[in-house]
């Protein structure tokens, strides 16, 4: 028996963390990220306990089957400057604890940028960033380490990096999430179906297909190997529908969800267009 992918989009808590679980409700999808704070700012205030008890709640009595959290986007662990990094550290660690809080098990990260240190040394504030995190918050909340595309310094555009930091990390409980889109634009070719399954392979010699445990679905605006990070709707951009369907019906990764990060559109028009194409050649229908 196939097992059906869960399937959905990054919704916003904007009027309360409860509201993310009333928009995906409306939305009828399985599979959810948020932020759990506004994510352009280092500090937010703590948790309100009956505002993660309305959210507990309301997750219990929804039917998503899968949920993480972002973290901000100003967090930078491969930071050269003591400040930064300890600024970036410490506001990690709190996203940790928010997730074990809210009862949620993925955090989805961003590697960091060397910002001209190298790449050994970038790999190495990531690992010890993560050693306090392990030392702070315990193990309980999986790591997602995103791929990117490549821009500037920013580590994890390559699979050798992510497996690098895989094998150095004192933090162990260790996933991957891989954007489609960031990894087009890092140079794996994702057009079809020989290529997808080339890349897929790599990724299992080197990390592990094991360690895949979310998928961003993301078509690109860029090309492959540009570099660039410009997400496009499903099917518009340079992966296609031919690529998305291939690496949607690959037999190793059936069960990995899915998250678009995609704009919405009005009332939701352009997310309930890109997940029923999704579903569509999830299937193998056109």
């Amino acid at each position: 028996m196939s097992v059906q992918r869960l399937l959905g989009c990054h919704t916003s808590i904007a009027g309360g963390l409860e509201k993310s679980i009333a928009r995906a409700t409306d939305l009828g999808i399985g599979a959810v990220q948020i932020f759990s704070k506004t994510a352009s700012r280092w500090k937010s205030p703590p948790l309100d306990p009956a505002a993660v008890e309305r959210f507990k709640l309301a997750r219990a009595e929804s039917a998503i089957g899968y949920m993480a959290i972002h973290d901000s986007y100003l967090i930078n662990l491969a930071s050269p400057d003591p400040e930064n990094w300890q600024r970036s550290s410490d506001t990690f660690i709190d996203e940790l604890e928010r997730c074990k809080t809210l009862g949620i098990d993925d955090l989805v990260m961003h590697p960091g940028a060397h910002l001209g240190s190298g790449d050994e040394t970038g790999i190495k504030r990531i690992c010890e960033a993560l050693e306090q995190a392990a030392e702070h918050s315990g193990q309980p909340v999986r790591i997602l380490l995103e791929t990117t595309a490549g821009q500037g310094t920013n580590r994890g555009w390559r699979f050798e990096q992510l497996a690098a930091i895989v094998a150095q990390s004192p933090y162990v409980n260790l996933g991957v999430c891989f954007d489609s889109c960031h990894v087009m634009a890092a140079g794996y070719d994702l057009t079809e179906r020989t290529s997808v399954t080339n890349t897929l392979d790599e990724f299992d010699q080197l990390i592990g297909l094991d360690k895949l445990a979310l998928f961003h679905l993301n078509d690109s605006k860029k090309g492959c190997g540009t570099r660039v990070d410009r997400h496009q709707h499903i099917g518009q951009g340079t992966i296609g529908e031919a690529g998305f369907a291939a690496l949607l019906q690959d037999s190793r990764i059936m069960s990995v969800p899915g998250i678009i990060e995609t704009p919405s559109g009005t009332d939701h028009c352009d997310d309930h267009r890109n997940l029923d194409l999704l579903r569509r050649l999830s299937c193998g229908k056109n």
